[in-house]
């Protein structure tokens, strides 16, 4: 399948500059796509696929990458992409998908699984970071593409907060971890944590730092339970 030629756009464009490139080009409807949660040790990869109307008709001031945003700013933004949006899509890949079939192939079936969700057929389509084959139209992937394509942005957007949200409610179920605040991210806190109480069953078993805690859990376990048959003592 042709692909157009790169489009030519002003470093001022703004971001919705590629998308106008696009249409100006015949590509009426573009969508954009994103994920959230990639770098996380626990709980889903979320992604999500959008199509804006038309810039001239109705633009989202301000919008841009969602880690760029404050929460609260992201939550507006997830409303506003919602009610502005011709079409949208998220979709949910939990844990153990990603540990049976890789991080990257899930990552890339994520976005791809959203964009066949949509309900408005895009004839171009924009990713951030990683291209996605089988789509049956043009796309481009885009170096910080939620940057720099206001659909790419407004995916980002409910990309995060869809996971944002779901982690929220599994600190809920697994309180221990505290997902509520690091939304499962490998920091100081949630290793110290994965150290004392080992994985839960949302921790991605194939990431390094949850099978190092397991094994260490698993030793710990060993140790108890050979001292309690043996009847010694520490």
């Amino acid at each position: 399948m042709l692909s157009p030629s790169r489009p030519v756009l002003r470093v001022d464009g703004g971001v919705y500059a590629l998308e106008r490139a696009l249409q100006r080009r015949g590509f009426a409807v573009v969508a954009g796509a994103d994920e959230a949660g990639r770098g996380a040790c626990a709980g889903p990869l979320v992604a999500a696929a959008v199509v804006l109307p038309d810039a001239k008709r109705a633009e989202i001031e301000g919008l841009t990458d969602s880690k760029l945003l404050t929460a609260a700013t992201r939550d507006r933004y997830f409303d506003i992409v919602q009610a502005t949006a011709v079409a949208y899509a998220v979709v949910v890949i939990g844990p153990d998908e990603i540990d049976a079939r890789g991080l990257h192939v899930c990552n890339v079936a994520a976005m791809r699984r959203a964009l066949a969700a949509l309900t408005t057929r895009p004839a171009y389509v924009l990713t951030d970071g990683f291209p996605v084959d089988g789509l049956g139209v043009p796309n481009l992937a885009v170096w910080k593409g939620d940057q720099v394509a206001a659909c790419v942005a407004a995916a980002s957007v409910l990309a995060k907060v869809s996971r944002d949200r779901i982690m929220t409610q599994l600190d809920m179920v697994y309180p221990q971890y505290g997902f509520a605040l690091h939304k499962g991210y490998s920091t100081a806190e949630h290793q110290a944590a994965l150290e004392e109480h080992g994985p839960s069953p949302v921790h991605r078993r194939s990431y390094q730092n949850v099978a190092r805690a397991e094994r260490g859990r698993n030793g710990q376990r060993g140790v108890a339970e050979l001292t309690a048959s043996t009847g010694l003592r520490g």
